[in-house]
């Protein structure tokens, strides 16, 4: 079992943006140093949710040439927001830059406000997402004398006529990675040997507290379709090594109670973040084409706990984990620095990281 972790603090405001990247910079770091294989991003614009998020290549790319032994990770890059050219020409730079030490994560997004920022309609994400997908392979193959290739797709426009340019580190592009719902993107994994984030929850229903359920049915369902795919065994090992479950939020301490406690202040801190981007994104679903469907639950709610924290003692946490390494979860992407980056939440984060490190990674290795 591998272990990530995932950068996703908040600013509160601009006057801190600089100190939560320079602070990133030194907990991706220090996770480097403890053993951790992979730094995940998100993919966030305009609210506070990880500034440097908005565009996450250009930090992986620096992180990159300080820790070129670590692989990098995007959880994940909403689809419908990059031009299929640029999304392309950015993963194959960091390809290369990487020694295709990348893992591409692709959805549809989740947040009104951020659509609406690049000129796309909400309730059309998920069709201008496929449609980039299907753009973006056919950019990746296109040779230089192959008839040009004309993007029309919502507010992305265009015509390539030549061709992408850095190639791709390898015979083929860099893996994505969908996220194992729809059985078009299960389908999107499995067929070509790609890793899968594995979720812990089916919608409509946004969290509860029978995580494993849910993670073993998606689970089951990838692995099932990536096993009748065809491919040799090294490519389903690769792919099963980086198939991808996520908490949100990851806290050890050296008793389960003193987890408990720490965890809440977290949360706390988290839902204040949570609610004073709620307020922005109510302006952007003043309209039906901006509406969100589904709600999170409160994060100090059993639901969301239950779904998105993986929190206690060194030894609680190891017992958590083992029925998922049983299953044949590949890689736990840990949120170490959830919500708005105090120094006391920086100070969380180290203390996860070096239990973690010492006492529960060695045990599932």
């Amino acid at each position: 079992m591998r272990f990530s972790v995932f950068l996703n603090a908040r600013s509160m405001a601009p006057e801190q943006d600089r100190a939560l990247i320079q602070n990133l910079e030194r907990h991706a770091t220090h996770a480097a140093k403890a053993g951790f294989e992979a730094i995940f991003m998100p993919d966030h614009h305009f609210n506070g949710y990880m500034p440097v998020a908005s565009d996450s290549f250009i930090f992986a790319g620096y992180l990159a040439a300080k820790l070129p032994d670590m692989y990098f990770g995007f959880s994940v890059v909403s689809v419908p927001l990059h031009h299929p050219v640029r999304f392309v020409e950015r993963i194959n730079i960091l390809d290369q830059l990487t020694d295709g030490k990348l893992l591409i994560g692709v959805g549809s997004g989740t947040t009104p406000e951020e659509m609406i920022g690049f000129g796309v309609n909400y309730k059309e994400s998920g069709e201008i997402a496929e449609r980039n997908l299907a753009l973006a392979e056919a950019l990746w193959a296109k040779g230089m004398d192959d008839p040009a290739i004309v993007i029309d797709n919502g507010p992305h426009q265009g015509k390539v006529i030549q061709r992408i340019a850095p190639a791709a580190y390898g015979a083929k592009h860099a893996r994505l990675m969908p996220v194992a719902f729809r059985e078009s993107s299960v389908r999107r994994a499995a067929e070509n040997g790609w890793p899968a984030f594995i979720p812990a929850f089916t919608p409509p229903k946004i969290g509860g507290t029978e995580p494993f359920v849910h993670v073993k049915k998606h689970f089951e369902n990838y692995k099932t379709q990536l096993l009748a795919a065809g491919h040799d065994d090294a490519v389903v090992a690769d792919a099963l090594s980086w198939t991808t479950h996520t908490y949100q939020a990851v806290h050890v301490a050296e008793s389960d109670d003193q987890a408990r406690e720490e965890l809440e202040i977290i949360l706390r801190a988290y839902q204040d973040a949570v609610e004073r981007e709620a307020e922005f994104n109510a302006r952007a679903e003043s309209d039906d084409a901006n509406k969100k469907t589904d709600r999170t639950p409160d994060a100090l709610s059993d639901d969301w706990i239950g779904t998105w924290c993986l929190y206690g003692s060194p030894d609680t946490v190891a017992e958590h984990l083992a029925p998922y390494a049983e299953l044949g979860i590949g890689n736990i992407l840990c949120g170490t620095t959830t919500g708005p980056l105090t120094q006391q939440r920086l100070d969380f984060a180290t203390q996860t990281v070096d239990l973690l490190s010492t006492k529960v990674m060695p045990r599932l290795r």
